[in-house]
């Protein structure tokens, strides 16, 4: 009787374990519906792109040293491609930074992107962010997350290169542009600040 009792407990258990990473994995395979103001006070929703073929999502932290440093990358990813139909935007998610003080990391570092300020932490809690400079692909039609990681190889902890190797952004758009899917068992975690996120 114990080893029956046993043996459900086990299935049962494994069958939740599942479920739960069922149901994350989902929750980073589509973006909900937002309506959202960058530091400039200008709106921004998902049906605002939907004349574009992708839009590309970069998590901003303002003082985060990793995510200035990777600017330059998303900033050459975005002119590489400036002749397709794809968007380039941010997002901040950190409680503690608010419109004024995203608005003066901007100036001061010459951000040329619109950076929403993710109230409620809608975007950071439905894809599962967990650090800033990590990039999404996002097709604003269906919803779908077609890639999400590091920009390149070049930044890591206490380490930069001098030059990436490995350009994760540039090819996981050439590959979504040709209809391709991306093998994410190849790309590696994202190095940046921790976002922390809060239960409402």
């Amino acid at each position: 009787m114990l080893r029956k009792l046993f043996l459900i407990c086990t299935a049962l258990i494994a069958f939740m374990a599942m479920s739960t990473a069922a149901l994350a994995d989902e929750w980073l395979k589509s973006i909900p519906d937002f309506d959202l103001t960058d530091q400039l006070g200008a709106s921004h929703t998902l049906d605002k792109y939907a004349d574009k073929d992708f839009v590309v999502f970069y998590v901003q932290g303002v003082g985060c040293p990793i995510a200035r440093i990777a600017l330059p990358n998303y900033r050459e990813v975005r002119d590489e491609f400036a002749a397709k139909n794809i968007e380039f935007v941010m997002f901040n998610s950190n409680i503690q930074d608010n419109p004024q003080r995203i608005a003066k990391e901007a100036a001061e570092f010459g951000i040329d992107f619109p950076i929403m300020k993710d109230e409620g932490q809608v975007l950071a809690k439905a894809l599962g962010v967990e650090r800033t400079a990590e990039v999404f692909i996002v097709n604003p039609r269906t919803k779908e997350v077609l890639y999400r990681g590091p920009i390149n190889d070049q930044l890591g902890y206490e380490t930069q290169k001098v030059s990436a190797s490995e350009h994760y952004l540039k090819d996981a758009l050439n590959t979504v542009i040709a209809g391709g899917t991306v093998d994410m068992d190849e790309v590696p975690d994202s190095k940046g600040c921790l976002v922390a996120i809060f239960d409402t």
